[in-house]
């Protein structure tokens, strides 16, 4: 009797290989693309390979006995890299920087052939380095690449807010303390409020990026010993060795003073900056989802979107509310810096390594996920006319009985008897408004015959424009004075849809 065949139910699936990997939502659901290539495995591991490039280039120009061959065979094999081959290597010498460096001279080896003796062109490498070389010189590169895409991002976020807060700088609006009504502003001067905090993020950024340093070419514990050697006691080769680097990395200084690392204060002021912007975002996005809640705003909503999936009808603010997510996430992220910088111990100790492994492309993938949907959400606010009006309406009256207070007074009525009145009548009022009635404040004055004013009197006193101060001036001050002039000359990022 034959055997039944077995058959695999699932045998026509294909399997996306992926899909039995750890999920990295950061990158996959919410950063960019750009940012996330930065911190990739690639673009990290050539970065190493441009550094050893790099000192045996300096180190060959200032005398020691490296050949232009030797350094051709660098170039020639600097974008092969076999991960499977390192991971075996990594494996045997549990040290992720020497094998590395390993697999690069083997490679460089082979491409050098016997034109350069028995050591080969991977003997060149990494002369009088420790692996904190390639290690934070490569980390203070790609921070300064990451700050520069932030800073075109930030931009994008601080020209939307700035637009909207021009084309609402008139638009009055209920302003709110304690998320009680308060006296009037107007829609573009609240904006200008959160535009005024990505804009400090933006200066922010930019401090750090323009004051960040590299560690450059200091040896194994900060003190150049092992390059002092190599140049037969010349301080003067040695100093031009760390100039060199630091120059071939497109810093304007490198640390003067480091131990086995750079500072790791340097990391927890980058990190304080990026929190900066989720301090912001986190703003921006729980005032938008406060006014969407009173029906005043509305975030970008897609034409297929779905708020819900059981309450079809709902417009969940669903993009402010990642914009809080995130923020938490990178703001609790950045708690990592000053820990780091405080507890390392004398020139070095490696709980750092791990910590800033995960912490430091964290926070960058969760800064660009947050200044890019910030960017779209201020790029697609709108607000609802009809609410807003309706909200002033209900409200207005009460903030305008100090007027009629003093109108009132200045025709022969007792001051002290009106705002008796006034008391008992907006009392009334606020009752006839919780119960979902329009305000009657203003015909309960107007027929009170103590406050000898009529509707025609009053209507105009009653314009929203005459209680939003100077919002309107500050806006266009401010837009004039301080934005356009932190936005010329920076390149701008495009906001970009989220993935999802």
């Amino acid at each position: 009797m034959s055997e039944t065949p077995t058959v695999n139910p699932n045998a026509h699936v294909t399997v996306d290989p992926r899909a039995d990997k750890p999920q990295n939502p950061l990158h996959e659901r919410y950063a960019s693309d750009e940012m996330g290539r930065l911190f990739s495995a690639r673009h990290r591991f050539r970065t190493w390979r441009r550094l050893w490039i790099a000192l045996a280039r300096a180190q060959q120009r200032l005398g020691l006995d490296i050949s232009d061959r030797q350094i051709e065979a660098l170039e020639q094999v600097k974008d092969t890299i076999d991960l499977e081959r390192v991971a075996r290597i990594e494996r045997a010498t549990r040290h992720d920087v020497v094998a590395h460096l390993r697999h690069f001279a083997e490679l460089a080896d082979d491409a050098a052939g016997d034109a350069t003796g028995p050591e080969g062109a991977g003997g060149v490498l990494h002369l009088g380095a420790t692996s904190m070389f390639v290690v934070d010189n490569t980390d203070a590169l790609i921070t300064q690449e990451a700050l520069d895409l932030l800073t075109r991002r930030l931009a994008a976020v601080v020209r939307n807010l700035a637009t909207f807060s021009a084309e609402q700088r008139d638009t009055p609006c209920l302003a709110y303390t304690h998320f009680q009504p308060a006296q009037l502003t107007t829609v573009g001067k609240r904006a200008s409020l959160w535009l005024q905090d990505f804009l400090e993020d933006l200066r922010e950024i930019t401090l750090r990026r323009d004051n960040l340093r590299c560690r450059g070419a200091k040896g194994t514990t900060g003190t150049q010993a092992s390059y002092l050697t190599l140049f037969r006691g010349d301080d003067a080769k040695v100093e031009a060795l760390d100039r060199a680097i630091t120059e071939e990395l497109g810093f304007e200084l490198a640390f003067p003073i480091t131990g086995q690392t750079y500072p790791r204060k340097q990391d927890s002021q980058v990190l304080a900056a990026l929190a900066g912007i989720a301090e912001s975002a986190h703003k921006f996005g729980g005032d938008v989802r406060l006014l969407m809640g009173v029906g005043e705003l509305s975030e970008p909503f897609d034409r297929d979107q779905v708020g819900s999936s059981a309450m079809a009808y709902k417009r969940n603010p669903v993009r402010a509310e990642r914009l809080c997510g995130l923020s938490r996430r990178l703001l609790t992220d950045a708690l990592n810096g000053p820990l780091t910088a405080a507890t390392q111990w004398l020139e070095r100790s490696l709980d750092d390594s791990s910590n800033r492994r995960l912490v430091l492309p964290d926070a960058f993938l969760a800064a660009d996920a947050i200044a890019g949907l910030a960017a779209h959400v201020a790029e697609g606010l709108t607000i609802i006319p009809e609410t807003v009006e309706a909200r002033i309406a209900r409200e207005l009256p009460f903030m305008a009985t100090e007027t009629l207070l003093m109108e009132a007074a200045m025709r022969g009525g007792d001051r002290q008897v009106l705002h008796e009145r006034l008391r008992v009548l907006s009392f009334k009022a606020q009752e006839a408004v919780a119960r979902g009635e329009a305000n009657p404040l203003i015909e309960s004055i107007v027929a009170d015959e103590d406050f000898h004013l009529t509707m025609d009197e009053v209507r105009p006193w009653l314009a929203p424009e005459r209680f939003t101060g100077r919002s309107a001036a500050q806006v266009t001050a401010y837009l004039r004075d301080h934005v356009e002039p932190a936005l010329d000359g920076i390149e701008i990022a495009e906001a970009e849809s989220p993935r999802v």
